[in-house]
């Protein structure tokens, strides 16, 4: 008998669609459970208990709802369970598994994100193919950490790492991890780990830390014309500056100084701001835009994703005060989410 903590949220798979909309019901978590006991044909074998601390659309998530799934979990004592699954929307899903990646990087047991593409009275939904896959990863003992099973419109199924799973696709409902580098695939009841994922990097450092997320990191996001003139850094802790595919933004005057990210790293040295650059692979040659930002007093954040960093740097600066110690957690590589390069 495998004891499986289930904590509800919200989300797609805990909502209906009602008069062209779809949102929340109060009904859909019976639901999933009901349709795992009819499609599950060793459901006896599997006891579950509840908690539903949200219930909310994940577009409508804060990182002070991480605060309250974290304490929630904790409240229910994570080991007396075999494992933990989570339900939770799609939008917000790639933060949500990296807060809790980082948050749970020491526990000793399998945490799993499960999500929907539709509703679940929708045959096309994959929200019961990906809770009973959690399900069965628990039961097989697969593997301790922060994992997301997800399965992309007529495609195999996937394991993500929290740490390394990616928002969803423009106009899609398909999840990837980072560099394509899935945990794991599953064919049927079978995991296997994914030709793509060699895992080199070890997680080896482990942190004491409390449910805390500043909500005060300005994440900026990159495109042509950006006017920083805009920003106004009043209440702002640090700046994390999302980075093109090639790990560069715009380094030039050639436009106006409101367009240059140089000139932007000033103001935030005259504000006593660090800026965070992400994401990028460390390697031998770089853009020159990019090593002019460095030469600038921009601190890269290398080999990780945007999701990722987003998430450390909230729960970093909601943990420590001394610059040493944030240095030295975002250096840190606690939940596997830093990538092998190439």
């Amino acid at each position: 008998m495998k004891k499986i903590l289930v904590v509800f949220t919200g989300g797609t798979i805990g909502s209906v669609a009602l008069n062209g909309a779809i949102d929340t019901s109060s009904n859909a978590p019976f639901k999933l459970l009901q349709l795992f006991e009819r499609h599950y044909p060793d459901h006896a074998h599997i006891h579950f208990e509840t908690l539903q601390p949200l219930q909310i659309l994940s577009e409508n998530l804060a990182p002070a709802a991480w605060k309250i799934m974290i304490e929630a979990i904790e409240s229910a004592v994570p080991d007396r369970y075999d494992g933990i699954i989570v339900t939770h929307g799609t939008d917000t899903l790639a933060y949500s598994a990296a807060a809790l990646s980082f948050y749970f990087h020491a526990l000793a047991k399998p945490v799993l994100l499960v999500s929907s593409d539709y509703p679940l009275e929708n045959p096309q939904s994959n929200g019961l193919a990906n809770f009973i896959c959690a399900v069965e990863f628990i039961r097989q003992d697969i593997s301790n950490g922060v994992f997301a099973p997800y399965r992309n419109a007529g495609k195999t199924m996937h394991i993500h790492r929290g740490s390394r799973l990616t928002c969803s696709l423009q106009l899609t409902g398909d999840f990837y991890s980072v560099r394509n580098k899935n945990f794991m695939t599953v064919e049927g009841n079978r995991f296997m780990p994914a030709e793509n994922s060699r895992d080199l990097t070890q997680a080896v450092s482990k942190f004491a830390l409390k449910p805390q997320f500043s909500n005060r990191i300005l994440m900026i996001k990159p495109y042509p014309g950006l006017d920083y003139s805009q920003f106004k850094l009043n209440g702002v802790e640090a700046v994390l500056h999302d980075l093109y595919h090639s790990g560069t933004a715009c380094a030039t005057e050639q436009w106006g100084k409101q367009h240059s990210l140089i000139e932007f790293l000033q103001s935030c040295r005259d504000h006593d701001l660090p800026v965070y650059l992400a994401p990028a692979f460390k390697s031998d040659n770089a853009y020159q835009s990019t090593r002019e930002l460095i030469d600038h007093g921009a601190n890269m954040i290398w080999n990780m994703s945007i999701e990722a960093v987003y998430a450390k740097l909230m729960l970093s600066y909601g943990n420590f005060t001394a610059m040493e110690e944030i240095a030295g957690f975002l250096d840190s590589n606690i939940a596997h989410e830093k990538i092998d390069y190439p």
